[in-house]
């Protein structure tokens, strides 16, 4: 009796395999009812304040349905119901999470998967698309500018400013002059350069000081502080002395600094080209008050000069 019990259970187990094992593969010829599933994004910040503050959940419907479309973290455990029970038509099915659980708060950062139950086919379905929930800041750490002071006049002679940035972690790079943005950069890069070319337009920035800053934003569209500021100062051509009081006939020296090769001066009738440096020039004969005027690549400096009687021997 033993034997024939024994033959009677292999024969089972092996009738049962048969039929699970049809069973599996007549459902792989079956097709989803859920098909061309796509997220907007990969990754989302429900805080960035920006366009990037959602992710969208497509996919096509194949016949219609009632519908309840969860968002699972990492362990399966559900987190946010975005359709609960709602009868679909088959086609296109969309819906938008804001990285919020179901009691209203940010969910916390992490991976996360749709999940979809069809009432009507007792079917649930994982979608196969994460999404990543990123609410943390990037940071600046370091910023340099150079050269410090530059001259933006088209001669090719120190004409930019070259910013170089290291973040935390891979951002797009946005420049700020003034508070204002001036450069964005495409790429996300941890560590990089911009180019700032002083201009507004086609022509330079009236010379002075600017406050430079950076800002790093990340894939998620989080937002760093503000890094820097770093002062840059835009300078054309620059004399040390704006008053000079000289006596009539006398030289008198003032230094001239600029980018440019040459520039070229006048006082009164008198002028000429030189090299930057030290401009040495001679006062008229004869008394009164006159401007220096030192040009170079369209812009220019002046000083005002006071030329005294000559003292009588």
């Amino acid at each position: 009796m033993p034997r024939p019990a024994s033959a009677l259970l292999v024969a089972g187990l092996l009738v049962a395999t048969a039929a699970a094992f049809a069973v599996t593969e007549r459902l792989k010829l079956v097709r989803s009812p859920i098909f061309q599933t796509q997220l907007d994004r990969r990754v989302f910040s429900p805080v960035c304040g920006c366009e990037s503050d959602t992710v969208e959940l497509g996919f096509r419907l194949r016949s219609a349905d009632r519908l309840t479309i969860t968002v699972v973290d990492a362990g399966g455990s559900t987190v946010s119901t975005l359709v609960r029970g709602e009868r679909r038509a088959a086609g296109p099915v969309v819906v938008r999470w804001d990285g919020r659980g179901d009691d209203g708060s940010v969910v916390p950062e992490g991976t996360y998967k749709p999940r979809v139950h069809l009432a009507g086919q007792h079917r649930t379905i994982e979608l196969p698309n994460p999404t990543r929930v990123d609410t943390a800041p990037p940071t600046v750490l370091e910023l340099t500018a150079e050269p410090r002071r530059f001259s933006p006049d088209g001669d090719g002679r120190r004409d930019k400013v070259a910013v170089r940035f290291r973040l935390g972690e891979e951002g797009r790079a946005e420049l700020y002059v003034g508070g204002e943005l001036r450069v964005t950069q495409r790429r996300r890069l941890a560590a990089g350069k911009l180019d700032w070319h002083g201009l507004r337009g086609e022509r330079g920035l009236p010379a002075g000081v600017y406050e430079l800053s950076l800002v790093g934003v990340d894939r998620a569209g989080n937002r760093s502080r503000p890094g820097g500021p770093v002062a840059v100062t835009i300078r054309y051509v620059e004399l040390s002395r704006r008053v000079i009081t000289v006596r009539a006939g006398r030289r008198f020296s003032v230094r001239v600094a600029t980018d440019a090769e040459s520039f070229s001066w006048r006082l009164g009738r008198a002028g000429g080209r030189a090299l930057p440096g030290v401009l040495v020039v001679r006062a008229p004969q004869r008394p009164g008050r006159y401007a220096l005027v030192v040009e170079a690549n369209d812009r220019r400096a002046r000083a005002n000069v006071t030329v005294e009687a000559a003292r009588a021997r």
